[in-house]
C-alpha cells in the first residue's frame, strides 16, 4: 500500500541538522504512528512520505518552511522578572504562556536578577534539518481515526476525543 492521505504510518526517524549533528532518534523506543495528512508531522515529511510502501527507507533534507519555520524576532521578548511570581525559572525551562495572540510555548534564553528573557520561536526555527526514515507499517485509517484526526492505540477505543 503506497502512503497517501488518511493512511496510518509508522515509522522511526533520526533527525540531525544539516552539518550532522544529530538532534532526536526514535530508534530507543517503539516506532511512531501518525495519520498522514493530520498535520501530526511536519509539511516536509508527509510530502517525502507520500507514495512511499511499508519497508523504504529514505534521507531528506527539510528546508525552514517546510519545518518548524523561519526564526522571528519579535518573539524574543525580555519581561520584569516579578510576572514569575514566587517560581523559580532556569534558563531553558519550557512552559506555556498566555499572549494576545492566545496559549504560546515559550522558552527561557536568559535570566537576570531584574528580568527573564523569553523566546516563542519554536527551538528548531530557522533550522534545516536531515531526516533518516523507515516506514515500519502502512495501513488505512479507520473513520475514527479520520474523524477524530489521529491515530488509536490498542488501548484507545472508548477515550473521549
Amino acid at each position: 500500500m503506497q502512503i497517501q492521505k488518511d493512511n496510518v504510518v509508522t515509522l522511526h526517524y533520526t533527525v540531525s541538522t544539516t552539518e550532522g549533528e544529530m538532534i532526536d532518534s526514535s530508534h530507543e523506543a517503539p516506532p511512531m504512528s501518525f495519520l498522514q495528512g493530520s498535520h501530526f508531522m511536519i509539511e516536509g515529511i508527509e510530502d517525502a512520505l507520500d507514495g512511499k510502501v511499508k519497508g523504504d527507507k529514505f534521507s531528506v533534507n527539510v528546508d525552514p518552511d517546510k519545518a518548524y519555520g523561519e526564526r522571528h524576532d519579535d518573539l524574543i521578548q525580555e519581561v520584569p522578572s516579578d510576572m514569575f511570581e514566587d517560581m523559580d525559572v532556569d534558563v531553558g525551562m519550557s512552559f506555556r504562556a498566555t499572549t494576545d495572540d492566545g496559549e504560546q510555548s515559550v522558552m527561557i534564553i536568559d535570566k537576570t536578577d531584574t528580568t527573564v528573557t523569553v523566546d516563542g520561536n519554536h527551538p528548531l526555527a530557522g533550522m534545516s534539518l536531515a531526516f533518516d526514515v523507515e516506514v515500519v507499517d502502512v495501513r488505512q485509517a479507520t473513520a475514527d481515526e479520520i474523524k477524530h484526526g489521529h491515530v488509536h492505540g490498542e488501548d484507545d477505543g472508548e477515550q473521549p476525543h
